[in-house]
This record gives structure tokens, C-alpha cells and sequence, in this order.
């Protein structure tokens, strides 16, 4: 996964060294040697993460990063503290003044890359969900603030899986102090059936709990509908470095050093529950505005006023960052046939069918969207066009290869099939221009016998 990484730093052999290792690591690196430089260059091109030293002249890191953190257009910006300072009230400043985490020199390359990935992954979901509610804000649809209150750190609901009685309960004593209600389990089976019962703002979990790999609940959680999006914070052992690694990978979102300081502690669970609402608000007003008239009535996929609209965003950004934006033109195959041979409830059906299988072709940051008739379009941000075809060869195939089932047809199947043009662009362009290039594509894949997908020459460049 590459990102664009803005390292922070008033001593050059610093900037030059970690930024050799992030760039081996195929990382696009910018650097800044003072904190209004890094404001400056933050307010121009926001990076997908800062990489920020504490002790610097004129401006020192914390307040960098309170600054980031009060401009609303970076308020999410993830900021990673590297630091020679190793006090914990340092540690703990540093995440009270909005810090995703504050990591002491020297660091362990490993941990600092997983680090990185974990938080530009974090970064990309919610950079999607604002866009979303941003596109639904501009048909006034939404009314209700997304933005996080005083109080959306506190009152949460945590499930703890530590089997040590006593460093449950210690956990247990600074986390009520907040209003949180804080669930026990001793032992992942435990922790496994609790979070499956019920929702939970934060899962908190020891990487070893009762001689059991709490990795294992990580992937679990991860692998299940209704805790995907819940944080999990990791409490590990210092020499404990490549399992956290490892975690991070899997999907925690954070993790605690033992021996735990109770500071630390709550300024780390409460940046997470933070997170975590102003999340589950983004996707609640997105949510509801998909009821009022931003979605095709029949596939239940967005319908065109909606996609042009976010494509109109999603193009202002490929215009400030310089990343890659695929767009799949879809049209299925001879469909007025099946409309003149079946009736129109068969077409239907069909083309309820193909968005299913469509929908299970795309990520969960892609955006489909039916256009018109059997016409549809997908929206792939930060996808290249080598990778935007072989999506598009992926979705030819699963809907060409297996029959739907239609009543009106014979045997209640029938085979359809879909051509797709492919475009791709990392250059500032109108949307329209895109889909015009995606278009030609298509054309291109009806005219050389249907049933295939064909990407515009210049996308493959």
C-alpha cells in the first residue's frame, strides 16, 4: 500500500534517514525542517500521514499537532509523533494533543511501516465515508453534524479479554472513571461469543490471554459483518514487537505497552471511542440519506444524479493528491432481447442479478452506480488502469460464467452477458472526460464481439 508521508523534522540527517527507508518501502516521501513549513505544506496538499518530531525550534511538535487537529479540513489527519523523548506524561501529552500514536527513538523499522499501513488504511475508510456524506450534504439531505462532541470520549461500552484477574480489574478501575462500562471476559472463546452478542464501541484485548494467541480474536473480528469497524487495542509485552507487527496487519487499530500507564490508557481508549462515533455518524447520516432519493429503486445501487456528483469529488481528488482513479463503463449484452423475450419483469430480475454480482466484483471503497437501462458505471479511487482491467476481466467472468435464474426463462436460467470499457487518469480532467474515455472503451469492446473488457490505450501507460 503506498501513501504520501510528510516527515517533520529540524535536523537533516534525521529527515534523510528515515526517509531513505520510507521511500525503500515505496513510500512517496515530502519533508519539512520546521512546524509552519509543515503547516503550510499540510494546508496546500494534505499527505496521508505526518511523521512528526517533538523537540523542534519556533514550533515544537505538540503544538503542530494541535494545530492540525483544530482546522477542520485535517482534523482526521493521521500524525505519528517520532520522538527521543520517552517520559510517559510525554507520551501522554502527545496523544492529549491528538497524536495517533507517539513512538520513541530508536524505532523499530518494522513497527514504524506497520504502523503506517494500518493508519493509511484507517485514513482511506474514513477519507471514503466523508465524501459519501459530503456528496449526500450537497442535495440537503442531511441535516444532523457528523462532527465529534465534547463528550464522544467518554460512556462507551468496552469489552476487556484478560484473563489476569488483577490487571483486569486495574484496567477496569481507570476506564469507569470515565462513565465507560467496561465487560470482562477470561478467555477468547469468552470474548468471541460477548462480542458476537453485542455492539461495542472498543475491544480491548491482551496479545496473550490465558495462554491463547489474542491474534487469534483480532482476525476473528476482523472476519466478521458486525465487528469489522470495531477499534481493537492491543496490550502487549515490549519484547513482544513482531506479533504487534503482525496485529497491526491483521487489523488492530492501536496498542499499549506494558507495564500500562493509566494516562496512557485513557487517552489512547479515548482517541479510539472518538474515532469511533464520529465514524459510526458518518455512516448513519450516509446510511440515511440512501433512503431519499440517491439510489436506483430496483438494484439498489446509486442512481446517477448521485454518481455524478461524487464523481465531481472524487476527481477534486485526483486533482490535489496526484493519485489514480479508474472508472468501469458496464453494459449488458443484447438486453433488449431479453426484455422482447421474456417480458419486462425478467429484465428486471437481470438486472438485479448483475448489480449482486457486480457489488461482489467491486472493494468496499469503490462506488457502483446504475446510469440508465442496462447501463452502469464504478468508480475505483486509487486504482491504476492495469488493476481497474483486471477488476473489470474479474467482473466479465462472473457474470458470464453462471446463469441467472430468471422465472419467465427456460429452466429459470438464462446466460447473460456484460462488455466493459476500462479508463483510468491521475491528472486533473472534467469526470465527464473520463467516463467519455471509459465509453470509447466500451465501444470498442461491442464492436470486437461482446462479453470482454477493454481498457482505454493510454489508461495501460
Amino acid at each position: 500500500m503506498s501513501a504520501r508521508i510528510l516527515v517533520v523534522d529540524d535536523i537533516a540527517a534525521n529527515v534523510r534517514l528515515l526517509e531513505a527507508k520510507l521511500a525503500a518501502e515505496y513510500f512517496e516521501v515530502v519533508t519539512a525542517s520546521s512546524g509552519p513549513e509543515a503547516l503550510e505544506i499540510i494546508n496546500r496538499n494534505a499527505p496521508d500521514i505526518v511523521l512528526l518530531d517533538v523537540m523542534m525550534p519556533e514550533m515544537d511538535g505538540f503544538e503542530v499537532c494541535t494545530r492540525i487537529r483544530a482546522d477542520p479540513k485535517t482534523r482526521f489527519l493521521p500524525v505519528v509523533m517520532v520522538t527521543a523523548l520517552s517520559d510517559p506524561s510525554d507520551r501522554v501529552r502527545g496523544l492529549e494533543a491528538g497524536a495517533d500514536d507517539f513512538l520513541t527513538k530508536p524505532v523499530n523499522d518494522l513497527a514504524l511501516f506497520a504502523r503506517v499501513r494500518s493508519l493509511v488504511r484507517l485514513k482511506m475508510m474514513m477519507d471514503e465515508w466523508r465524501m459519501r456524506e459530503q456528496t449526500s450534504g450537497q442535495f440537503d439531505i442531511l441535516t444532523a453534524e457528523a462532527e465529534p462532541g465534547p463528550e464522544d470520549d467518554r460512556n462507551a461500552e468496552i469489552l476487556l479479554v484478560e484473563s489476569f484477574q488483577p490487571a483486569a480489574q486495574r484496567i477496569v478501575g481507570v476506564l469507569s472513571g470515565d462513565g465507560n462500562k467496561v465487560e470482562v471476559a477470561e478467555s477468547l472463546a469468552k470474548g468471541i461469543e460477548i462480542a458476537s452478542k453485542q455492539p461495542h464501541d472498543l475491544i480491548i484485548t491482551n496479545i496473550q490471554v490465558a495462554g491463547e494467541d489474542g491474534l487469534r480474536l483480532c482476525s476473528h473480528l476482523r472476519s466478521q459483518e458486525d465487528t469489522r469497524q470495531v477499534p481493537i487495542l492491543l496490550i502487549v509485552e515490549d519484547y513482544d514487537m513482531p506479533r504487534l507487527i503482525k496485529g497491526l496487519d491483521i487489523g488492530a487499530s492501536d496498542y499499549l505497552m506494558k507495564p500500562i500507564d493509566p494516562n496512557e490508557l485513557l487517552a489512547r481508549v479515548r482517541i479510539q471511542i472518538r474515532r469511533r462515533r464520529y465514524q459510526d455518524r458518518l455512516r448513519a447520516n450516509y446510511e440515511r440519506s440512501l433512503s431519499l432519493a440517491l439510489t436506483d429503486s430496483l438494484t439498489g445501487l446509486y442512481n446517477r444524479r448521485y454518481a455524478m456528483r461524487h464523481l465531481d469529488g472524487l476527481m477534486r481528488r485526483v486533482a490535489t493528491t496526484g493519485k489514480t482513479m479508474g472508472v468501469l463503463v458496464c453494459d449488458l449484452d443484447r438486453f433488449k432481447s431479453v426484455n422482447d423475450s421474456y417480458g419486462h419483469a425478467a429484465g428486471d430480475e437481470v438486472l438485479k442479478q448483475f448489480a449482486q454480482r457486480a457489488t461482489a466484483c467491486m472493494r468496499n471503497i469503490d462506488m457502483l452506480a446504475r446510469m440508465g437501462g442496462e447501463e452502469f458505471i464504478a468508480f475505483l479511487p486509487d486504482t491504476d488502469g492495469p488493476t481497474a482491467l483486471r477488476i473489470a476481466e474479474r467482473l466479465v467472468k462472473k457474470v458470464g460464467e453462471t446463469p441467472m435464474q430468471v422465472d419467465a426463462a427456460p429452466n429459470s436460467a438464462l446466460t447473460v452477458t456484460v462488455s466493459v470499457g476500462v479508463a483510468s487518469t491521475s491528472v486533473d480532467m472534467p469526470g465527464e472526460e473520463l467516463i467519455k474515455m471509459a465509453d470509447a472503451a466500451l465501444y470498442r469492446a461491442k464492436e470486437g464481439g461482446r462479453n470482454q473488457a477493454i481498457a482505454d490505450p493510454g489508461s495501460l501507460l
